[in-house]
């Protein structure tokens, strides 16, 4: 049994076909049937069952695969160790980014991490709060940032700031002649949000106690960006909350229509995350101390209270 062996195993499980295994592993189809059937006739078990369509897993099958990816993941370790021991950063990291902090954060710290890390070849994906979870615990990201607490088991978060939410109230609203605003004062029926899927969404609707199965009074709109919420607002929709980093890029009458809410204000927490045995811990800590050293100036705001990204049950 080799480690190569286990990686061909692991490219079936996870795709169900072996031809398309076969692709993301370049090889052959016959060399990665031939090589699995090798393990199976060494164990003297089927970790696949054929006969179904897609491939499934046996029962025993599903142990050997979950044991399969702590052997190679320990195999990997010894290459990130030898690179930790010669300072090295560098090679490929898996980034994922949430669609609301994208915008904003990347352009503050990628120009920056780049010419600091040359060798590092980073691969970001814009990816909601889900499909980053998923793709963490099945190994196809090293890290990502977004909203937290999460609470997930297998998964570690590093906060790298406090980003508190700001209201857009335009210039016909009753609040608009307010200097600060209380949560108290947000009506949800008239809040315009982003699309369902979004975490920021849904740090919104806790903010406001309300569940999102709930019926709207009159309309219900929602968009899948900030500056078609803003546009919205301003022909007299409704209001909107926006992410403070999201603000520093308006233009000076939209920013004339903030309003932030009095202390402790309503903010979410943003994290690094990565599962708990990552291997490449160096190139996280290479990221986290770039990210941290450019939002530093940009976000001053100590006194808040945090917002849970994850939807009301």
């Amino acid at each position: 049994m080799t480690i190569t062996q286990l990686h061909y195993v692991l490219a079936v499980a996870e795709h169900r076909n072996f031809t398309l295994a076969a692709e993301k592993c370049f090889v052959t189809q016959p060399t990665l049937s031939m090589q699995i059937q090798k393990i199976e006739d060494e164990l003297g078990v089927l970790i696949f069952d054929r006969s179904k369509k897609p491939i499934q897993l046996t029962d025993i099958g599903q142990k050997i695969v979950h044991q399969a990816k702590n052997i190679v993941n320990e195999a990997d370790r010894i290459q990130d160790i030898v690179d930790q021991q010669k300072g090295f950063v560098g090679g490929e990291f898996h980034l994922g980014i949430i669609p609301t902090i994208m915008p904003t954060l990347l352009p503050m710290f990628l120009t920056n991490f780049i010419k600091k890390y040359p060798k590092v070849q980073l691969i970001i994906e814009e990816l909601n709060t889900e499909d980053i979870i998923f793709k963490l615990n099945n190994g196809h990201l090293d890290a990502a940032i977004a909203a937290t607490p999460l609470h997930e088991e297998k998964i570690k978060e590093i906060v790298l700031y406090f980003e508190p939410f700001v209201a857009y109230i335009p210039e016909h609203h009753n609040h608009f002649a307010k200097k600060e605003i209380q949560i108290e004062d947000l009506d949800v029926d008239e809040l315009l949000l982003l699309q369902d899927g979004h975490c920021f969404r849904d740090s919104v609707l806790n903010l406001c106690k309300r569940k999102t199965d709930d019926k709207r009074s009159h309309f219900q709109l929602e968009s899948g960006s900030f500056e078609t919420l803003i546009k919205l607002a301003d022909e007299g929709l409704g209001t909107t909350l926006l992410p403070y980093l999201h603000t520093l890029d308006l233009k000076e009458s939209d920013r004339a229509k903030l309003r932030h809410f009095v202390e402790p204000k309503p903010a979410r927490e943003v994290s690094l995350i990565y599962p708990k045995n990552e291997l490449k811990i160096h190139l996280i800590d290479a990221l986290r101390t770039t990210i941290s050293g450019v939002v530093r100036g940009a976000i001053a705001f100590q006194n808040v209270q945090i917002v849970s990204p994850k939807p009301t049950k």
